[in-house]
């Protein structure tokens, strides 16, 4: 790899070894983070916009449900993807090639995730979408959780707020943007988005890995790991490492709750807000651009001032619970104007969360980090988990109520919760 940002500098470095530094330490945050907002642009214009319509499209004429389907798809996805960035992680901490540890994940994962892509694009059955749709997921999230291990790679910890605030919001800004560009496109030709995230994710990873190259990792020692220890290596014991677990049990709620109303959101504008499917597609990307405005803020000033006062849990507490007063907009008031406001909210709280979050993940990982890939991907567990438990439960809640009402209720304690599983966490402040 190139030479870390962790290494311990002398004090009679000369400055211009300093400036290098910094320089390098600015791009590789502008280059990471780059790859980050393109890759959660696509996520959340598939997930959000492109799915969905494609899956309307194909039970109109079919005569099918629109919410099982689509509740079958993103559990099947969840499923397949459930383990997919941990083991991804976890070997390529093992990876020994010319192109380093993280690249050949990288770089592979995103040509494969493309190519399967740009194939859910032609599909007229829900067994074709879904059987595409699965492999991309699948190719993607095995590129992403060696992603997500460069920034505890090369960054120390008390750079990584500034890190973890411009990571977190290219991260929600990418997947604002994929919202926008999505509600645009999907009006306009619903293939030809599908094609330029194809293309465009490999094109970004590639770029990404040739601006920050790693060196070598041939000659680094290896420590050969079975598939069974590989598999219980993914058991982090909570008791052990209480914070870890504390952490990970706040972000499984967490997007327990957000996940309900950002894979319901368009079909929310539709059946919530009696919105027409032309006019919710423009909606729901006017929403995400008054989202990206307050997110980019807030995770910008959050993360610089968090790195400022070395304090990581009251921002996450805070931007949680301005996360759940987001959605008692729409539920008290349910219109276009509620929902426009909550994107603003929204924007704000999760702005800052993203943020944070990342920073905080890196400093609860055990053993210093010395399994950065592994670990890292086990937390990406937490995101998955509710992804499979989510669109079936919202599937139930709307078969049992017949209302969007007690989805955002349930939204809201999820959010709440997440706040107070991070009040017990004591390495980090």
């Amino acid at each position: 790899m190139t030479s870390k940002i962790t290494s311990t500098l002398p004090t009679e470095v000369i400055p211009a070894s300093e400036d290098k530094k910094s320089r390098g330490f600015k791009v590789f945050i502008f280059s990471l983070s780059t790859n980050f907002m393109f890759l959660l642009a696509l996520y959340n214009a598939v997930i959000s916009v492109f799915i969905p319509n494609q899956v309307q499209q194909i039970t109109d004429a079919s005569g099918g449900s629109k919410v099982a389907a689509l509740a079958l798809i993103f559990t099947l996805m969840s499923v397949f993807t459930f383990f997919d960035q941990p083991l991804a992680g976890a070997l390529s901490d093992r990876t020994r090639s010319r192109f380093g540890r993280r690249t050949p994940w990288l770089v592979g994962g995103t040509f494969i995730g493309g190519m399967a892509l740009a194939m859910v694009a032609h599909q007229t059955t829900i067994l074709g979408l879904t059987l595409f749709w699965v492999i991309a997921a699948v190719a993607l999230n095995a590129a992403q959780g060696p992603m997500s291990a460069m920034m505890p790679d090369r960054v120390e910890p008390k750079r990584r707020g500034i890190a973890s605030g411009f990571i977190g919001a290219a991260q929600t800004g990418g997947g604002t943007l994929g919202i926008i560009f999505g509600g645009w496109i999907a009006n306009r030709d619903l293939a030809m988005g599908f094609y330029i995230f194809a293309i465009g994710i490999f094109v970004v990873s590639l770029a990404s890995c040739i601006i920050n190259r790693e060196e070598s990792s041939k000659d680094l020692p290896y420590n050969p790991l079975s598939f069974k220890q590989l598999v219980t290596q993914l058991w982090i014991n909570p008791r052990k490492y209480p914070d870890f677990g504390w952490t990970f049990a706040a972000r499984f709620v967490m997007f327990l709750g957000y996940q309900m109303i950002v894979n319901y959101q368009l079909y929310i504008l539709r059946d919530y807000i009696h919105l027409s499917n032309a006019d919710s597609n423009v909606i729901i990307g006017t929403m995400a651009s008054i989202q990206l405005a307050a997110l980019l803020i807030s995770a910008v000033v959050c993360g610089y001032l968090s790195d400022k006062f070395q304090v990581r849990k009251p921002f996450v507490i805070v931007s949680s619970l301005v996360i759940a007063l987001a959605y008692m907009f729409p539920l008290l008031m349910p219109t276009e104007t509620s929902m426009l406001i909550m994107a603003g909210v929204l924007g704000l709280g999760y702005g800052c969360y993203m943020s944070i979050d990342m920073a905080l993940m890196t400093q609860v990982l055990p053993n210093k980090g010395a399994n950065a890939g592994k670990d890292m991907g086990v937390f990406s567990i937490a995101n998955k988990c509710p992804q499979m438990i989510v669109t079936p439960l919202g599937a139930l809640i709307l078969s049992l109520t017949s209302s969007y009402t007690m989805v955002f209720t349930f939204a809201i304690i999820m959010v709440i919760a997440s706040a107070c599983l991070i009040m017990p966490i004591r390495s980090v402040k």
